[in-house]
């Protein structure tokens, strides 16, 4: 692959704008304090993750105002609960999910016809605020200090929400016509599962490509990480910690943790041999992780624990994936390794661990050559935001809907950094610069209809 920039691509920089473009980016320009405010509304809805067996927070009242907003642009909007069945079979889909007070948006600006679709995506749910103590300020009452809008969500992502928005609204504002249709999905869920953009595709919610505008930094994420859970856990046999023990073949106790550093052990050693494949590297990407992230076990504090229950996260490459784009064949081979372990030991060759799997996430690619790349990387320099090509290491809902057959790209303010943290914040000129790319973004892709 090409790792580019834009003057590789022949733009450079704000005078490529055409007379039209340039007239939204300054129309947007003059929306600037509309557009914080925007993004600060958003911020003031609780959507922060929590379990499913719990009431709803505020996605419906947002979800409901975004439409409301969106519909005076003249949009068709439709919000929806989808059915948990929409959703169900998928390895994504966890037990028991339901969309009850969660639903999703989609609104669709109508072009004149000749033109691509282009669709903008963006979740609204945000992770949990806590430790709120430690907050400089409320963080679900956006502030802006020294040029920086505070509050959850802010950077990860209702500021692109909001850019993404006032974007559409400068575009049917003006009298720039696109030739295609634009449309704009908000989804839920996002940050724990990544059933709302499956939901959404289910809905036929589609286009010619996907932009998210996520906190890229104004680089374009073509590619991301696939995520799997295992939960793997050894079994011993308990016994009194307090007293010396016969040989477990004689009815001994024997130490499940101690155990369980055999298993670890081999998944250490399977992350190093990933990294030792030629086809385990990527451009955009980090190697495959396999990540020990919780331990439990043990029963009472003077007895040997019985079980010892390892969970994982596991990030794997486009390249790992089967051939449907799942983690299957890596799954395989994580338990392949950890039964190798197991049976080389003769407690465990006889009581050999269980491994389970929570639902996954898988990876996606798109190629740097794709209209939709080499554009965005050019409206991104076109508004003065010039970037790279680049990879997310983790997952984004683009990956659904590349998977669905909408290639889809990552190009927004902000950095990953400053997601997930205490005093979340988003730079307004990076909000603005977004909803300016965005804007041209789409007036190259959909082309103008007159």
């Amino acid at each position: 692959m090409w790792k580019g920039t834009a003057m590789a691509n022949g733009w450079d920089g704000a005078g490529q704008l055409t007379e039209r473009e340039r007239r939204v980016v300054e129309d947007i320009g003059e929306r600037r304090d509309e557009l914080v405010a925007l993004a600060s509304t958003l911020i003031g809805f609780d959507t922060s993750v929590h379990p499913l067996d719990t009431p709803p927070r505020d996605e419906a009242a947002l979800q409901h105002y975004l439409a409301e907003r969106l519909q005076a642009t003249g949009a068709a909007v439709e919000v929806w609960e989808p059915a948990p069945e929409e959703v169900a079979g998928s390895r994504m889909t966890p037990p028991g999910v339901h969309f009850s007070g969660r639903p999703q948006l989609v609104a669709r600006l109508g072009g004149d016809g000749g033109g691509r679709s282009l669709l903008f995506n963006g979740h609204i749910d945000v992770v949990t605020a806590e430790p709120r103590e430690r907050w400089t300020s409320d963080p679900f009452r956006a502030v802006v200090r020294d040029g920086r809008l505070y509050g959850r969500g802010a950077c990860d992502m209702k500021g692109g929400v909001a850019a993404m928005v006032v974007a559409a609204e400068a575009l049917a504002a003006s009298n720039a016509r696109l030739a295609g249709d634009l449309l704009l999905c908000t989804v839920t869920d996002e940050e724990s599962t990544g059933v709302g953009a499956l939901a959404a595709v289910a809905h036929g919610v589609r286009g010619d490509a996907c932009v998210v505008p996520e906190p890229s930094d104004f680089d374009v994420w073509v590619a991301c990480r696939g995520s799997l859970i295992p939960t793997i856990t050894v079994p011993g046999r308990p016994g009194h910690a307090g007293m010396p023990q016969p040989h477990w073949g004689e009815g001994g106790a024997v130490n499940a943790i101690e155990k369980s550093l055999l298993i670890m052990d081999a998944l250490r050693r399977l992350q190093e041999d990933w990294r030792t494949r030629s086809t385990h590297h990527h451009p955009y990407l980090a190697p495959g992780e396999i990540v020990p992230t919780m331990i439990a076990g043990g029963e009472w504090i003077v007895s040997y624990p019985a079980a010892c229950a390892l969970t994982y996260h596991v990030e794997y490459l486009p390249a790992q994936a089967d051939a449907e784009g799942w983690g299957s064949a890596v799954e395989r081979e994580i338990s392949d390794w950890v039964m190798r372990a197991a049976a080389a030991d003769p407690w465990l060759a006889e009581h050999p661990p269980t491994v389970s799997w929570a639902p996954e996430v898988p990876p996606s690619e798109v190629a740097t050559s794709a209209p939709i790349a080499q554009l965005a990387l050019a409206a991104g320099a076109a508004v003065g935001r010039p970037g790279r090509f680049a990879g997310l290491q983790n997952w984004f809902d683009g990956a659904t809907f590349t998977r669905a057959g909408t290639p889809s790209i990552a190009l927004g303010p902000g950095a990953l950094v400053r997601a997930h943290t205490v005093d979340e914040y988003v730079l307004v000129d990076d909000l603005v610069a977004t909803a300016q790319a965005l804007a041209v973004l789409a007036l190259r892709f959909c082309g103008s209809a007159d």
